[in-house]
């Protein structure tokens, strides 16, 4: 296959990026996605050109480090996947692909595709934890919780906080992953004792990280590769109401 990218290139967070196109050949169908980059930037090594510079980690779907937008979708236009499970397959000889990073306040870019996503990291050290000394781990029915409550909180848990939802929402909210994150918790009884301190303090750093507000767009829904349900955001904002009008921590 012959492709005609569209790149953005970025030195540093400080530098003004810009999309330079280049040919890339000889790409199969059979690759992944990340696999044609590889080419790519080997191709580019060999002209004594520097290299693109993009996240990828475990390639499995697992992590979501592999946070490209391309063609203007976020982990490009399979649902339901990263981008190292897109392969070449999903494109046609002589296409033109457009790869940027993530867009968002909150995630500057490092350099050329790599984006700054600690602010996540940040907001889960806020409140997404249990602190109470919870012992061994018990036996599996020595606490009884309800399949629809079990299925909830797993449902949730799947978020890998690739960022994928702040990419897509023309807000740049961050509320589908923060519903995520104290959703899994509301659903199981481990997290009942601190939910309200949990919620407040999650809510608080994403605001403090700069993300905007949900306004129903869903977009979030539709690029998530795990594909958590916009209901966790419903779940975070009765939680948001109910601590700050009990007032309890």
């Amino acid at each position: 296959m012959h492709l005609t990218l569209h790149v953005w290139r970025q030195k540093s967070a400080n530098d003004k990026g810009r999309l330079v196109q280049y040919e890339v050949d000889n790409i199969s169908s059979d690759m992944s996605f990340l696999e044609m980059l590889d080419v790519f930037n080997e191709s580019l090594i060999a002209k004594g050109e520097e290299p693109v510079a993009f996240d990828h980690d475990c390639r499995e779907g697992i992590c979501g480090a592999c946070s490209l937008v391309i063609n203007g979708i976020p982990h490009g236009p399979d649902e339901g996947t990263t981008v190292c499970q897109l392969h070449m397959r999903r494109f046609k000889d002589g296409d033109t692909i457009y790869i940027e990073p993530w867009r968002a306040k909150a995630f500057p870019v490092i350099r050329d595709l790599i984006v700054d996503r600690t602010a996540f990291d940040r907001i889960q050290q806020a409140g997404g934890f249990i602190t109470i000394n919870t012992g061994g781990a018990p036996d599996a029915n020595a606490l009884p919780i309800a399949k629809t409550e079990a299925d909830l909180a797993m449902d949730a848990a799947a978020c890998i906080g690739c960022g994928a939802c702040v990419a897509a929402c023309p807000n740049a909210s961050a509320m589908l992953f923060v519903g995520a994150k104290v959703s899994q918790f509301l659903h199981l009884p481990q997290g009942h004792p601190e939910r309200a301190r949990r919620v407040k303090a999650m809510v608080e750093q994403m605001d403090a990280e700069g993300f905007g507000n949900c306004t129903n767009h869903y977009e979030c829904m539709a690029a998530c590769p795990k594909e958590i349900d916009v209901r966790v955001i419903a779940e975070l904002n009765l939680e948001f109401m109910k601590a700050k009008i009990s007032g309890r921590e």
